[in-house]
């Protein structure tokens, strides 16, 4: 089997120009990540210093994004992380990246629909239709469940069992809506800022800016989900790098302008809330302005979501289809050729973890989760250019073997910043996976897969 290619058993269509590509990016890029985790980040861990946090997270997802681009524009196949280090490296380390990737995606999806949830019972509570707070928060935080966070999810996982290229088209509509509303909360903030907001700038040290790179780089793992349309990708590799670094830096740039005028609005300490943007410009008087910015906030959560559920769909699928996952699962729907059957039991996974798991807690295993993934793609291209230096990839990553090394250190260095109890538990999820793999998946008589 030709392992740069998809399995024949169960092929994907292509669907997917370079547009869509670099839309995906935007969709799953800004959205929690800008519309709710930059409040925590600023009153929990930054300050005022979250735009240099920004900045050092998307440098290191920069580093990382080249090796994906590399990848990418040779591996035509559905899988992102998983894939290139199964083809790269073997099946262990594929599957523990694999391993990783399920806890970041199933853990991130949650984290989407909570924010989501947020903003939706502020614009019911702004057009007098208040909704009972007991049922739109998670038994941790004094509810019972998050039910418009379980909704949201499986409205979701209906629409992408219909179709990835009406999934696209719908991500198109929001991704526009999202960006005006951003752009008008630029124009209307910029108008109210008090410089003594940020001062202190840092507040909490180097070690605070460290640790809101390390919690806010759930911002960007959006990039990721544009590797996963590999095998629906027209022309991949050309149109996938440019979708991955392109959709990148174009959010980079967005987010540490927003974090600047966020705190520079009201004080870092009153960020800490589920719905900071329209937080803020309540508290400076511009309460239809915040209005407004909340049905883009939901516009923009909710295709962030979609891009988010249909990477893990496709991540799933893969492995699935590599025998990781039940077989059954990557069955394909005879109309609408989806894994509906993966896309609908993810689904229902991520509705139970936004109804009744914390936000807060939920981020930081997602980050230590998809980080160690981002370790294992940068080893991953190494590995190939030392074994094949005569492979001749559309797009090569530049500055390698550093920039590869670079990420690999960036990445460690952001997860040693995360909290003690996060990578305790995330050691504990990375036994299970390597016990899984001792006692099941170590089959003799599977097929090990050909090394570059």
């Amino acid at each position: 089997m030709d392992l740069l290619k998809p399995s024949e058993k169960q092929k994907l269509s292509k669907t997917l120009n370079a547009f869509d590509l670099f839309l995906f990016g935007v969709g799953a890029i800004i959205g929690s990540g800008i519309f709710v985790l930059t409040g925590v980040a600023a009153a929990r861990e930054a300050g005022p210093a979250l735009s240099i946090s920004f900045v050092f997270a998307g440098i290191v997802c920069l580093f990382t994004a080249f090796a994906y681009a590399e990848f990418s524009s040779f591996v035509h196949s559905a899988g992102s992380a998983y894939t290139y280090a199964y083809r790269a490296i073997g099946r262990f380390a594929g599957w523990i990246t694999g391993w990783c990737l399920i806890l970041a995606y199933l853990l991130t999806g949650a984290v989407v629909a909570i924010g989501w949830s947020a903003y939706m019972v502020d614009l019911l509570r702004v057009l007098g239709l208040p909704f009972p707070s007991k049922f739109a928060h998670a038994p941790y935080e004094g509810g019972i469940m998050n039910i418009p966070a379980m909704v949201i999810v499986f409205l979701i996982a209906l629409l992408l069992a219909k179709g990835v290229k009406e999934s696209a088209w719908f991500n198109h509509f929001i991704v526009g809506l999202k960006l005006a509303v951003i752009f008008l909360f630029i124009f209307v903030a910029s108008r109210h800022i008090n410089l003594s907001n940020w001062v202190p700038f840092m507040p909490f040290g180097w070690k605070g800016v460290m640790g809101g790179a390390a919690f806010i780089f759930f911002a960007y793992l959006g990039f990721d989900a544009v590797s996963t349309t590999a095998e629906e990708a027209k022309n991949p590799g050309k149109d996938l790098p440019i979708g991955i670094i392109g959709s990148l830096v174009f959010c980079t740039f967005l987010y540490i302008l927003v974090g600047l005028l966020l705190t520079g609005v009201i004080p870092y300490k009153k960020l800490d809330v589920k719905d900071p943007v329209t937080y803020a410009l309540i508290q400076v008087g511009e309460r239809f302005t915040a209005s407004i910015v909340s049905v883009g906030a939901i516009g923009g959560i909710t295709s962030a979501l979609l891009v988010n559920m249909y990477g893990q769909s496709r991540i799933f699928f893969a492995m699935s289809r590599d025998r990781f996952l039940p077989p059954f699962l990557e069955k394909l729907h005879p109309k609408f050729n989806t894994p509906y059957r993966i896309i609908l039991s993810s689904g229902l996974i991520v509705a139970l973890l936004s109804g009744f798991a914390p936000i807060h807690t939920v981020a930081e295993l997602t980050n230590v989760g998809a980080l160690t993934a981002f370790i294992m793609v940068s080893v991953s291209v190494l590995v190939v250019r030392k074994k094949n230096p005569e492979l001749n990839a559309p797009f090569r990553a530049p500055g390698m073997p550093w920039t590869g090394i670079l990420s690999i250190f960036s990445c460690f260095f952001l997860i040693i910043h995360l909290s003690l109890t996060t990578i305790l538990a995330f050691i504990g999820w990375l036994f299970i996976g390597f016990f899984l793999y001792l006692f099941y998946w170590d089959n003799p008589s599977k097929k090990k897969p050909k090394q570059y």
